[in-house]
């Protein structure tokens, strides 16, 4: 039954981890647009995904544990392993700064929109499965 729960809300699990982490390295950037030799940081949102996917498989494989608990190698891998890319400035800052708050707002506004609606999505799944419980029970 846990199995079938992962693999229903897992992908979402992982998106909606990886759209947190993006966010946080997008208001760093923004925290620090004022900050002298600041490179703007983020990473290709649909590569790390693809490696989130892909680390399910790996994990099972490489990775062995000495006990249930512990925490498998796809919690970390699909966020570390994928490059954070540095943003090539439209306009160069004399101070080498390379944030620029037109897009690091716009960024940062999608991203957050997309990570609510991951989260309307994943509500929904768990008021469908609510109503098959309802219904069966």
């Amino acid at each position: 039954m846990i199995n079938k729960l992962d693999n229903l809300l897992g992908f979402n699990q992982k998106a909606l981890g990886l759209r947190a982490t993006r966010q946080e390295l997008l208001s760093g950037n923004i925290a620090n647009a004022d900050t002298p030799g600041f490179k703007a940081k983020d990473f290709d949102f649909s590569k790390a995904m693809q490696n989130a996917q892909s680390s399910q498989a790996i994990q099972h494989s490489a990775l062995s544990t000495t006990a249930p608990r512990h925490i498998g190698l796809a919690d970390f891998r699909s966020i570390t392993s994928v490059p954070k890319q540095y943003r090539i400035p439209q306009q160069p800052s004399i101070d080498g700064n390379t944030v620029d708050m037109d897009t690091e707002r716009m960024q940062f506004v999608d991203n957050a929109m997309r990570y609510d609606a991951g989260l309307t999505f994943i509500s929904g799944q768990f008021r469908t499965l609510l109503s098959a419980i309802k219904e069966g029970a």
